[in-house]
């Protein structure tokens, strides 16, 4: 378990449900403000900061899939959707708008602790390996997960930052998209493949990178990926 406090805004507008799983993280070591008024939770985390934000989809005033566009597109913390609506095109729409993960209800509040925590490991970086690493037009630092194309700063997800730090590390390597699913820690959809093609069609657009002619980032038919060398 993480031993820094943790602090966590829950979307919801279930009463009953956000003060079950508030009760719970918090024995758990993780602090919960709830905000069932979607309307107001962009202006919010101007002023408030939180290590992750648990969003709820269905949502009076504002859709969830919009107000998750609206938060990844103005702010850098970890989304886990947490929905009743199960469908794979949910949970594809939810990755597009910058969710980083969805757990669909009803869970077991043991496993959202553990997704809480697989997803904010990430940002526990030891001192040992605390360093910058270039590659080429890219540059990583693992301090602050952040990876630069040509000197520029990427504004990726923490998904994205997984799956694009893991491309370039195993560069010149074909990759099938189950290897990248189970490397990238804390990328959590039920082993969705479909996913991975998400993810790297976000970084395309992020990088300028043309699927036809690619620059960085080869599609290998019936296989996966391979980040050129």
């Amino acid at each position: 378990m993480l031993e820094e406090n943790i602090n966590v805004l829950m979307v919801e507008d279930d009463e009953i449900l956000a003060e079950l799983i508030s009760d719970y993280l918090l024995n758990c070591g993780i602090n919960v403000e709830v905000n069932s008024d979607p309307t107001t939770v962009v202006e919010h985390l101007k002023k408030t900061c939180f290590d992750l934000i648990i969003l709820d989809l269905t949502l009076p005033k504002m859709d969830g899939l919009f107000l998750c566009e609206k938060i990844s597109a103005s702010f850098d913390v970890p989304i886990i959707i947490s929905s009743a609506r199960d469908e794979v095109s949910d949970k594809v729409l939810g990755l597009e708008k910058g969710a980083d993960d969805y757990l669909p209800k009803p869970y077991d509040p043991r496993e959202l602790v553990a997704r809480i925590h697989a997803m904010l490991r990430r940002k526990k970086v030891p001192s040992s390996i605390l360093r910058e690493e270039v590659f080429g037009d890219f540059k990583i630092d693992k301090s602050k997960m952040i990876v630069y194309h040509k000197d520029a700063p990427l504004n990726l997800t923490v998904a994205e930052y997984g799956v694009l730090s893991f491309l370039i590390n195993q560069r010149g390597i074909v990759l099938s998209r189950g290897t990248i699913l189970d490397a990238v820690e804390g990328l959590s959809w039920e082993s969705d493949e479909r996913s991975i093609d998400v993810i790297i069609s976000r970084l395309r657009s992020k990088l300028l990178d043309s699927p036809r002619d690619p620059i960085y980032i080869e599609s290998i038919r019936g296989i996966g990926y391979r980040m050129k060398s």
